[in-house]
This record gives C-alpha cells, structure tokens and sequence, in this order.
C-alpha cells in the first residue's frame, strides 16, 4: 500500500468537504493504518484540528496508547511548529511528508512567522506573562510525590 497516497485521499476528502486545508495525514504501525486525519480547523473552529493531530488523535485512541512509538507518520505537508511539537510528544519514529513549508505557503499556509518566532529571529506579538504562583508549584510538586504516576 502506497501510505503517502492514503494521505492525499484524506487531504482531498478534507478539501471536498470544505472542512479545512488541503492536508492529510496516516498513522502506519507495522505495516497498517492505525489512524487517519484531515485538517478539520473549518468543521471544528479549531486551530488545532490539523491532519497530523486529527491522526494522532485517531490513532491513539485505537490503540488505546499515548505513546506512538515504534509508528510512522505519512502526511501531505511538512508539519507547521504546533505539528511537530505533537508528532515528538506522540514519540513517532518517522515523519514522511509531501509539500515543503515554502509550498504550503505558496497556498497561503506560510508558518515561517512561527518559526522565526520560535528562534528569536523577530518579536512575537503575543505577550507571556509570568504570573508567580505558589498554587502552580504545590500542584507540580503533589504531581512529582503521586507514587503512583504514569509518566509520558
């Protein structure tokens, strides 16, 4: 089976259904599809809805595991930021993509702003602020004594 193929179908399903941009995504473990995705920002008003996170989701809910080890990701684009933090926290052993990032935006997806950003290369126009928080602390702190905790 051709998994970069099964992707585009994804893609194209997403783009007649008008549900997003025209990007896909398969999950393979062992040879076999675990999990499926299209970019769903539109259906969903959701900016995260993208193809890879709608896979992931997919196919960790299938296989009933956060930790995607040992699984390969085929999607139709290379991953914007957000993507690729989600295909690390997934742990994916491979990311096979399509369109290159000056492709996708050629087509009005260009995530080089985020990533300028990410390398201090120009300001962001968000603005973080810390907030001391004693709360915050003894929540982590409860969360790192809990003997019984389930790393991921």
């Amino acid at each position: 089976m051709n998994f970069m193929n099964e992707a585009v179908k994804e893609a194209k399903i997403g783009v007649e259904k008008g549900d997003g941009g025209p990007f896909g995504a398969v999950i393979v473990k062992n040879g076999e599809i675990i999990g499926r995705g299209h970019n769903r920002v539109l259906l969903k008003n959701d900016p995260t809805a993208h193809a890879e996170i709608e896979a992931i989701r997919d196919a960790s809910k299938n296989i009933n595991n956060f930790d995607l080890s040992g699984c390969e990701i085929y999607i139709t684009a290379k991953p914007c930021p957000m993507c690729f933090g989600a295909v690390h926290w997934a742990r994916l052993d491979r990311v096979y993509y399509g369109a290159t990032s000056r492709d996708a935006a050629k087509i009005g997806f260009d995530d080089e702003k985020f990533y300028k950003i990410i390398k201090g290369e120009i300001p962001d126009n968000i603005e973080f602020i810390h907030i001391e928080c004693k709360e915050c602390l003894d929540v982590f702190k409860e969360w790192y004594e809990k003997p019984d905790k389930k790393l991921y």
